[in-house]
């Protein structure tokens, strides 16, 4: 790895910290040489610390280290992103990253998605919102729909209207989150289960 520690401010360079699973950022450190060979030797991100004026590895008095996944320079050879798996919180005031913020995997506008459907659930009437309105039938109406939309994606995937298509697939996810909110899940239960299959066949 050829990185221009000269070319920033005493011979450091940035290490951005990403947990590897969720694709958080989850804190920003320093390294010098040394520093980068000891992660690379022990698979402990260590940083050189400018407040302690030495080599500090993350989680060495708390416990809490961060192990390498993987390592890439940047296209200016003067910035690193370390992917890691984190062993408890990453910052030193307890939380999962040094912004605050929960180390949770997100899915972009399905997780917003989720976040809605809760909220229709738990503060809207069914008179006031057709995601209410299924709730208040019970486990069985909101399955059946997920059946009905099921059977009119096959319907749709063998024709050659791709809105069509597209619209029903909508359909579809939109009534499995309301499905699996129902039975207490969420996505990140269904993306456990296929990473555990795609562990064993690998």
């Amino acid at each position: 790895m050829a990185l221009n520690f000269e070319k920033n401010q005493d011979n450091l360079v940035p290490a951005i910290i990403q947990d590897t699973r969720t694709k958080n950022v989850l804190m920003l450190g320093f390294m010098n040489h040394e520093a980068l060979e000891q992660t690379m030797k022990t698979g402990k991100v260590t940083f050189f610390s400018r407040t302690k004026n030495r080599l500090w590895t993350k989680g060495e008095e708390s416990g809490n280290f961060l192990l390498v996944e993987d390592i890439q320079e940047d296209c200016d050879k003067d910035t690193l992103l370390i992917r890691v798996t984190p062993q408890g919180p990453t910052c030193h005031l307890g939380t999962d990253t040094c912004w605050g913020e929960d180390n949770k995997t997100t899915y972009g506008f399905l997780s917003h998605l989720e976040g809605i459907i809760a909220s229709r659930q738990e503060n809207a009437s069914g008179d006031q919102s057709y995601v209410a309105s299924l709730f208040e039938k019970g486990i069985n109406k909101i399955a059946q729909k997920v059946g009905e939309e099921a059977i009119e994606v096959v319907i749709e995937a063998k024709d050659a209207h791709d809105d069509r298509f597209l619209n029903e697939s909508a359909d579809l996810l939109f009534h499995f989150l309301i499905l699996q909110r129902a039975r207490g899940f969420s996505l990140d239960r269904v993306v456990d289960v296929l990473e555990e299959r795609h562990k064993a066949v690998t």
